[in-house]
């Protein structure tokens, strides 16, 4: 896909990897609607960091785990600059928490923002994607989205979610001009993250990309229309072990348990992503 030609609807755009991806479209030429819940952030973003890009950026404040609000958001990305041809699901929450200590609240919203409301938002839109010569859907996952991990158990379940429809709709419209991506970012350093997640990470040695490394392999899969990207190094190699011998990465992760559960259990982490 040429990016000049991308009039994109992302959701979770108000910063982090949102922002990034939003900030890499946009040097690409590319047209953005940016969405996110966080209003005055995207206020602050669109008239700071991407005030130089004019009438290619609007912003649209909604909390997509309402119906209501999907169905503006469906309604004004078909109007945005003649109506979008990608769709970016990116918004998305994380709570790095233990299972018996996770609230009921916050094990439904990761399920309704993670999972429901992107899949609700692609059975909105996929009547106008269908309409145009070429579309794309993007979903943002994880490599939690193939490897199940300890503290992470609700928003692994998301995100495995997450994989399994973008691959179960990539198939469905195999015979459209809609194509289907899933991203899977390794651990990555943005706000979603508390300092219990950075100070486990620095001490197990696990790698932390930066934003832009994240944006811009969204660029490239949509570029390469590409249908699946695990981001990272060994983590791309680990999504296959787990795979094939998931007892392997069972030993591995189980040498890792007491330092997870001591940083997971240091008190209630429930941080929304942008």
């Amino acid at each position: 896909m040429d990016l000049r030609t991308a009039r994109v609807l992302l959701t979770g755009g108000a910063g982090g990897i949102g922002g990034a991806i939003a900030e890499a479209l946009l040097a690409k030429g590319a047209s953005v609607l940016l969405v996110d819940m966080n209003e005055m952030a995207l206020q602050r973003f669109a008239s700071g960091q991407l005030r130089q890009y004019g009438d290619r950026v609007e912003i649209l404040p909604a909390n997509l785990t309402r119906p209501d609000n999907r169905a503006l958001v469906s309604a004004q990305a078909q109007h945005f600059h003649g109506g979008i041809n990608v769709l970016i699901n990116n918004a998305g929450v994380s709570h790095f928490r233990l299972l018996d200590e996770q609230s009921p609240k916050a094990i439904d919203l990761a399920l309704a923002v993670n999972l429901q409301a992107p899949i609700h938002l692609c059975r909105l839109l996929l009547p106008h994607l269908r309409s145009q010569a070429s579309a794309h859907i993007l979903n943002t996952g994880s490599v939690f989205g193939s490897i199940g991990y300890p503290a992470y158990a609700v928003y692994s379940a998301t995100k495995f979610g997450m994989r399994g429809f973008s691959e179960a709709l990539r198939r469905e419209l195999g015979d459209s001009t809609v194509r289907v991506h899933y991203l899977a970012p390794r651990a990555t350093r943005t706000g979603i993250n508390t300092a219990e997640v950075e100070q486990m990470n620095a001490e197990l040695g696990v790698a932390m990309d930066p934003v832009a490394t994240v944006a811009a392999a969204a660029c490239r899969i949509l570029e390469s229309e590409a249908t699946e990207t695990v981001v990272g190094w060994p983590e791309k190699l680990f999504t296959r072990i787990n795979g094939l011998l998931p007892g392997l990465v069972d030993k591995s992760i189980a040498k890792q348990l007491d330092v997870i559960r001591r940083y997971a259990g240091v008190k209630p982490a429930t941080t929304p992503s942008a």
